[in-house]
């Protein structure tokens, strides 16, 4: 019997064309009033031809979109591995609190006295925040991570200028954020590039021998995209400062060390935190995101406005530099942040409290070290550990198969898993980068390895690469060529 099915479809994975070969111009939803052709109403705009928008009726409308939706992957589904992300559980109890109508519904235009409440909110995260890292000031505007980087290199660029100091040079270790060398070169700096170690670190020699008077600052992420604490920074924190620098930490990973130790004991001037990663809000496809910057007492004079602060009559937003802050380089966006963010992490930390922050990270690392502990057994670590908050490997295991790592991933598919961070960090040859976050339990990570320590010795055995590079088999829609979708996109449907 063949299992071809008539209609493409397999059980209740429908097969459908795209919404725009559906549908059908006379088809409507809704009824509209017919538009009185009144000539020259709209001032010699008028539609010159079809807009190309599908016309479906609303079940179909509905059947479409639901159907999407289930062939969607996302972490109310399914375990996310995916290293430097922090793809984890995202609280109802966080939602629930950010739909309350006296957030939900209020207007940034809205007269101060009426929304105390949201100002409340904004500097009671901030103190957290500061309490959190030891720094002494935070900027709670900046809109994500790398908006938070663009904040801080701002804030060290105005001290250096209100000093008449004009160096031209920004350190970024080659185990950093890409982000951080694009920012950089952003505000106007040249970016120079340090190695790493044989154990994955910053190579505190070549760091040394690049810091002299043309250096404004080093962006280090810590921990870094390897998975690695910097067990040097504090030898790399007074190099810097004694080179007449500052010190810019990449905060994405603060995931890993929040509750456990304060940046500003590690000597760092100013750090972003992915609010959105650490303290939990979905943030898959792009966004949400909110990256508050956290200053010590070098940069506390130049963050930007506004600030939250109390005046006469309650909470005000201040528009201008005040006291040590009067030398603020302005604002980063409209009005204050992004507030549903906010509220969002403010509910995690208020109902964790600092002990469940700490058990946080702790479980964080655990289930890392776990991942690298097992899975050391087939797969190859790309240095030892013990790792952070994220397990490293390199393709080393997948030698002479004929597999490569983007075949290991989509196999992963058909096994019902997400990959993992394919070829990144770049210093790592055939990268697969995994954050199992503390959300997730030990039996989950126990399928999870199991899964891909029984492919590893499926493609170890040989004779499977061709397996391998079929995969995803059972998924709605097979391996794609990326190439030609790279070289040859199609970005706007055309109508036969």
């Amino acid at each position: 019997m063949s299992l071809e099915s008539h209609t493409g479809n397999r059980g209740l994975v429908i097969e459908e064309p795209l919404i725009f070969e559906q549908g059908e111009p006379q088809r409507s939803a809704v009824d509209l009033p017919d538009v009185p052709d009144v000539p020259g109403r709209l001032g010699g705009l008028e539609r010159q031809g079809t807009i190309g928008l599908p016309g479906l009726a609303e079940p179909e409308c509905v059947r479409h979109y639901t159907r999407l939706s289930q062939k969607n992957f996302g972490i109310d589904s399914g375990f996310y591995p995916l290293g430097s992300c922090t793809m984890k559980h995202n609280p109802r109890l966080s939602e629930k609190a950010a739909r309350l109508n006296g957030f939900a519904n209020i207007h940034p235009l809205q007269p101060e006295t009426t929304v105390q409440g949201a100002l409340e909110a904004v500097s009671l995260l901030g103190q957290w925040l500061m309490d959190l890292t030891g720094m002494s000031a935070v900027a709670m505007s900046p809109a994500a991570g790398a908006h938070g980087e663009l904040c801080g290199l701002m804030a060290i660029r105005a001290a250096l200028e209100d000093k008449g100091d004009a160096r031209q040079i920004v350190l970024v270790p080659e185990s950093a954020h890409g982000t951080n060398p694009a920012t950089a070169a952003l505000c106007g700096y040249q970016v120079v590039s340090i190695p790493a170690n044989e154990k994955g670190r910053v190579d505190v020699a070549a760091l040394k021998a690049k810091l002299d008077g043309k250096v404004a600052a080093l962006m280090l992420t810590n921990p870094n995209t390897c998975g690695l604490f910097e067990s040097e920074i504090l030898e790399i924190a007074s190099a810097v400062k004694a080179a007449g620098a500052y010190f810019y930490c990449d905060g994405a990973n603060f995931n890993a060390i929040v509750g456990r130790v304060k940046v500003a004991d590690l000597g760092i001037d100013c750090m972003h935190i992915n609010l959105h990663k650490t303290f939990s809000t979905p943030h898959g496809g792009g966004g949400p995101g909110a990256g508050p910057v956290v200053l010590s007492k070098r940069l506390k004079a130049y963050a930007p406005v506004p600030f939250v602060r109390q005046g006469e009559g309650g909470l005000e937003l201040v528009e201008h530099g005040l006291g040590e802050a009067a030398k603020s380089f302005g604002r980063m966006k409209g009005f204050h942040g992004q507030f549903g963010v906010m509220i969002r992490a403010l509910a995690y930390i208020l109902s964790m409290g600092g002990n469940g922050l700490y058990q946080a990270s702790s479980d964080a690392v655990l289930n890392a070290n776990y991942l690298l502990a097992r899975l050391s057994a087939e797969l190859t670590p790309s240095f030892p550990g013990p790792c952070m908050h994220e397990a490293l490997f390199d393709d080393r295991f997948l030698k002479d198969t004929g597999v490569t790592t983007l075949d290991f991933a989509k196999a992963m598919i058909d096994e019902g898993f997400h990959p993992m961070t394919m070829y990144f960090p770049l210093v790592v040859h055939g990268a697969l980068l995994m954050e199992p976050t503390e959300s997730e339990s030990k039996q989950t990570l126990d399928i999870y390895v199991e899964t891909l320590l029984s492919l590893a010795r499926k493609a170890k055995a040989g004779g499977a690469a061709e397996d391998f590079k079929a995969a995803p088999r059972m998924t709605p829609r097979r391996r794609l060529d990326e190439t030609r979708a790279a070289r040859a996109p199609v970005l706007r449907w055309k109508q036969a």
